[in-house]
């Protein structure tokens, strides 16, 4: 079956209809491709017809390109994929410029066909490059619709034409949050940015199209870049306002990425060199420019992790199979704090029954009350509307009630983090909940396995690890204890793809997956500043390595009382094994002395009365002085990446991961472990187990046992083995 359907109607306008097969939403591939090209030749050979409407027979127009095309371009090649993705990238282009000249005369621009894309819905990535080919793009007055090419967010950029194209048609500046931002907006605002020409109302989508291909003249379809005279809007980088606009562009992207993402240069380049060529040149230009990108680790590390995994544990690649489908119907949310105020939140706005329950009705409407104030703020924003917030509101409960919980197929339990609580509050609810309802504990610390033998029926009992704000964050950990059954695992995955969030599933160990990575981070900044590193130091090498906060800005962002309360706790658990007391010595001297981080507007950094950071706090200098000899840059940049990497080949090695693509994924997500590694897994990798292995003998002899190589990655490395080599699970079930 076609990808793409060709039909001719009385009037001479040929229909070019994209619909592919089993998907719900289109996607590219070379034979799609190939069938789009075939197409254009025959209306451009036939003499009745008199133009073109590209379009779509789903509701949206395209998602993009399928990346694993991409992968097989690199494949084809053998020995040489850097020509391979040349050639296949540069066909692409051919083949749309062949839509944009649409066979007019080269001399005098004249004897064009009429080309026009018909947009019903979303269109991204190459359902925008597509169009931007055409001569005219008029989108349907959809308000769901997203337009934009947010590339820059996996690690690639616009490749097929769109960084060319946009930055000539809207010049650099004006395309910048296009292509370095990755912005997508509504049909209504594309328009009002330049990015589209008209946008009509649904049902005259098609009429309004089939309207400008028979009224177009030959001055409508000449692209403003084939016309003499052309002038890149803003100025070109040899024009004074141009070289201005490019020169601040540079420092933006060194500002923003701190160099480690290679993608967001590679563009600049593409458009800074592209805009001094003639258009035809700077396709070719912006091709081996994407090329360079495709050809660094960083892209396929962010393409596998941030697109094709992502995507996979969203469509539930570790879903219990023998399950049948657990969607949730009615949710109880006991505690109406930040946590479960942020849960009722996202589970009405995912059209489920809410209760949410305090122990005080004043408490519970203030609960409820958070999600008011939210959809308040979309309303004023137009990112809602008054009867999504009616809906929203309607469908929740506030009360002291549990009797209220009756008939819920979820209970979600975000109360104090203290066992005794958390125990007692499982039995009461169980007391009233049917037997078939699935309780999870929404923890960060605590054990499930020791939560869930206050539980009946710990089979059904199950961890669901939120992050704040739940309304942002993207990631959720589901945690099984060791009695946790598959039926509990499915209920939470479907749970999490109902609120449209990223999950991971690992098993129960202290302090699970994420908090197990992300407290060594933490405590490793804390560590240097006791031994007199410069805290700028440390905070600048976090930033360096493309992390979005330092640790000592994380503690204070998280909250030092509360990093008290896990020493505290950790301590008194491991006893004699504790190994962070030289951490302990910083924290509570911090929280002695009041500075429990932004909450207080004091903490390692120090605040304005509105919040706002103003700088490092001067006060860590006469405590811990600043060592006479600072360590190298690159040793410092060492210790911060290793303290998290080697806890989760540690939490692989010891069965807490099962599938190192949630591994790499859920540290992105979950705190922004260096997205252009891929993650800590696929840095490992990038690296090379060897290299790897010296470093962590390095820092072991320096700073200590906690720096001690893993089994695992020592074996790797004996063995010139990588991570994905030997865990891909993709692979596997391939």
């Amino acid at each position: 079956m076609a990808d793409f359907n060709y039909s001719v109607d009385a009037d001479g306008v040929a229909t070019i209809c994209w619909d592919v097969p089993g998907k719900s939403m289109n996607v590219l591939s070379m034979e799609g491709m190939q069938e789009l090209d075939a197409h254009v030749d025959t209306a451009l050979a036939d003499d009745a017809v008199k133009g073109v409407i590209i379009t779509s027979g789903k509701k949206d127009f395209a998602g993009g390109m399928d990346l694993n095309v991409i992968a097989k371009m690199k494949e084809s090649a053998g020995d040489n994929p850097a020509q391979g993705l040349f050639d296949g990238i540069m066909s692409m282009h051919h083949g749309l410029r062949k839509i944009e000249r649409a066979g007019m005369d080269p001399k005098t621009n004249k004897g064009g066909k009429p080309i026009v894309a018909a947009l019903p819905g979303i269109a991204m990535g190459i359902g925008l490059e597509i169009p931007l080919a055409c001569h005219r793009i008029i989108a349907a007055d959809n308000p769901k619709a997203k337009i934009g090419l947010p590339e820059i967010l996996v690690g690639i950029f616009p490749g097929a034409g769109g960084t060319t194209r946009l930055a000539r048609k809207m010049g650099a500046m004006a395309a910048a949050p296009f292509l370095l931002e990755g912005k997508t907006v509504a049909p209504a605002k594309a328009k009002a940015a330049g990015l589209i020409d008209d946008v009509v109302p649904a049902d005259e989508l098609q009429a309004r199209a089939k309207e400008w291909v028979l009224n177009a003249t030959d001055a409508d379809i000449v692209k403003p870049w084939d016309a003499k005279g052309y002038k890149m809007p803003g100025g070109a980088p040899y024009h004074p306002a141009g070289f201005q606009t490019f020169v601040g562009a540079a420092a933006m992207i060194h500002g923003k990425t701190n160099g480690v993402y290679p993608a967001a240069k590679a563009l600049l380049a593409a458009v800074y060199e592209g805009a001094m060529v003639p258009f035809d040149d700077a396709l070719r230009v912006e091709c081996r420019w994407f090329v360079n990108v495709l050809m660094n680790p960083s892209s396929s590390a962010m393409i596998r992790s941030l697109f094709i995994n992502k995507q996979a544990l969203e469509k539930g690649a570790v879903r219990p199979k023998d399950v049948d489908d657990q969607s949730v119907k009615k949710v109880g949310v006991l505690g109406a704090g930040m946590m479960g105020a942020g849960i009722a939140l996202v589970s009405a706005m995912a059209g489920m029954e809410v209760v949410l329950i305090d122990q005080t009705q004043e408490a519970a409407d203030r609960g409820k009350a958070y999600s008011e104030g939210y959809l308040d703020k979309g309303i004023a924003r137009k990112k809602a509307t008054p009867e999504k917030k009616e809906a929203v509101l309607s469908a929740i409960t506030a009360t002291t009630d549990l009797e209220a919980l009756k008939g819920a197929d979820l209970i979600i339990e975000a109360v104090f983090e203290d066992v005794g609580v958390k125990a007692e509050m499982t039995k009461k609810v169980e007391a009233v909940v049917g037997p078939d309802c699935i309780y999870a504990t929404n923890t960060s610390t605590l054990p499930i396995t020791e939560l869930a033998k206050a539980s009946e029926r710990p089979d059904q009992f199950i961890g669901i690890h939120f992050f704040s704000p739940v309304e942002r964050m993207m990631l959720v950990e589901i945690i099984k204890g060791k009695e946790t059954g598959g039926r509990a695992v499915a209920k939470a995955l479907d749970y999490v793809r109902q609120i449209r969030k990223t999950p991971i599933v690992v098993n129960d160990a202290r302090f699970f997956y994420c908090n197990r990575c992300i407290i060594p981070y933490i405590n490793e900044g804390m560590r240097m500043v006791g031994e007199g590193v410069s805290p700028a130091l440390v905070e600048g090498a976090a930033k360096l390595l493309g992390f979005p906060v330092g640790p000592l800005q994380l503690v204070d962002e998280t909250s030092i009382d509360l990093g008290v309360k896990i020493a505290k706790a950790t301590k008194a658990a491991m006893g004699d094994d504790y190994p962070d007391a030289a951490v302990d010595d910083i924290i509570f001297w911090m929280a002695d002395e009041g500075r429990l981080g932004r909450k207080s507007n004091a903490g390692f950094y120090n605040y304005d009365e509105k919040g706002k950071r103003t700088g490092l706090w001067e006060g860590l200098g006469d405590k811990f002085p600043l060592a006479d000899d600072q360590p190298d840059l690159t040793e410092v940049k060492h210790r911060l990446m290793m303290s998290q990497v080697l806890e989760a080949v540690r939490a692989l090695e010891e069965g807490v991961l099962e599938d190192i693509r949630e591994g790499d994924v859920g540290a992105i997500l979950a705190w922004g472990f260096a997205p252009w590694s891929g993650g800590p897994f696929s840095w490992l990798d990038m690296i090379g187990a060897g290299k790897a292995v010296e470093i962590c003998d390095s820092l072991t002899d320096a700073h200590g046992a906690r720096f001690t190589t893993p089994a695992l990655l020592r074996d790797l490395a004996d063995k010139g083995d990588t991570f994905y080599g030997r865990f891909d699970s993709a692979q596997d079930a391939a």
